[in-house]
């Protein structure tokens, strides 16, 4: 689905261009920089192998006030791969940081509302670990701090699934060049679709359209980058950031998410008792597409409840919503 946006580049130490897309909706290309200045900032972070579409309804929903910005992890949409071939956590958190500061120097100064999805949910809080002054609010869509079974408090039986998951994806790397081939001749069939719904990976109101959007920009992608990102996701964690969080906070979860499961959404909001939640029903992992006006809904009425109140003519009301 295409969008109007202006893209530019941030360039991190070894070389690598990272992309961030401005959404300027309605505007007039030569004075849209001009009248975005002084809309608050919001700043989108994907899920690994994420399509832009995903974000649809969030931008629809905002870019007629806000100045709403998204950005691709290296490898991914208009990225470069990697230049030192690294993908881990750490890396995304670098690239993160310095598309925030660009972010505000071309915008009103202020640091942007974060929106993460996902992966983008421990990106974002290992970004908070680090540079809180850039964090004056977030909203954690279907993603927690690590992968199930990590951190304090995970189940025996999370943690030696966590351990049995990281050894195989050590030992099957090798066999990434014999296998991406197969996946991506799999994700091209028509068959793929119908596979997804069957293991319940998506719901029935999921539309087929994104879907196949989806999978085009997942089998075009770098290989490696997918792989060695999905890699670095399985380690470490960042459940040690969630007591030290002092910001407002929106937590949604999918109840049929399979990738990432409500216990653990459950489990996070346990550990941020402050935190607005909401659950949303039949969605899955791709809940931003399902159930994607009623979460786009849930997050105007976030960012008017905490000072993100849209601006200009566009500039929509929503009426705030207290914490359950």
């Amino acid at each position: 689905m295409p969008y109007r946006r202006t893209t530019r580049f941030v360039v991190a130490p070894d070389g690598t261009r990272v992309a961030w897309h401005t959404h300027t909706g309605d505007l007039r290309e030569e004075s849209a920089d001009g009248t975005l200045r002084a809309r608050p900032t919001v700043l989108l972070s994907n899920g690994i192998g994420t399509s832009e579409n995903f974000w649809r309804h969030i931008v629809a929903s905002l870019e007629q006030d806000h100045r709403v910005v998204h950005w691709n992890y290296r490898g991914h949409g208009g990225s470069e791969v990697s230049r030192s071939g690294h993908y881990g956590i750490p890396v995304h958190v670098d690239d993160l940081e310095r598309i925030t500061e660009e972010v505000m120097a071309q915008g009103d100064g202020r640091p942007p509302h974060h929106i993460a999805f996902s992966m983008g949910v421990r990106v974002l809080l290992e970004l908070y670990r680090r540079r809180p002054d850039l964090v004056p609010a977030m909203t954690l869509i279907a993603g927690t701090p690590g992968a199930p079974g990590s951190g304090e408090g995970a189940p025996l039986s999370g943690r030696a699934l966590l351990s049995t998951a990281r050894n195989v994806f050590r030992l099957t790397t090798p066999a990434l060049p014999v296998a991406a081939p197969v996946a991506r001749a799999v994700m091209a069939s028509r068959f793929a679709y119908p596979m997804a719904r069957a293991v319940g990976a998506l719901r029935a109101r999921a539309p087929r359209p994104d879907i196949d959007e989806f999978l085009y920009a997942l089998r075009t992608m770098s290989p490696q980058a997918y792989w060695f990102t999905l890699r670095g996701l399985a380690e470490g964690h960042a459940w040690d950031v969630l007591p030290r969080i002092a910001v407002p906070v929106l937590i949604i979860a999918a109840r049929d998410d399979i990738l990432v499961p409500l216990g653990e959404m459950v489990r996070m909001r346990r550990a941020l008792p402050h935190a607005q939640w909401l659950q949303v029903d039949d969605a899955g992992h791709a809940g931003l597409l399902e159930a994607g006006t009623e979460i786009a809904d849930a997050v105007r009425s976030f960012l008017v409840l905490h000072g993100f109140e849209g601006v200009g003519e566009g500039a929509r009301t929503a009426r705030p919503s207290a914490p359950p």
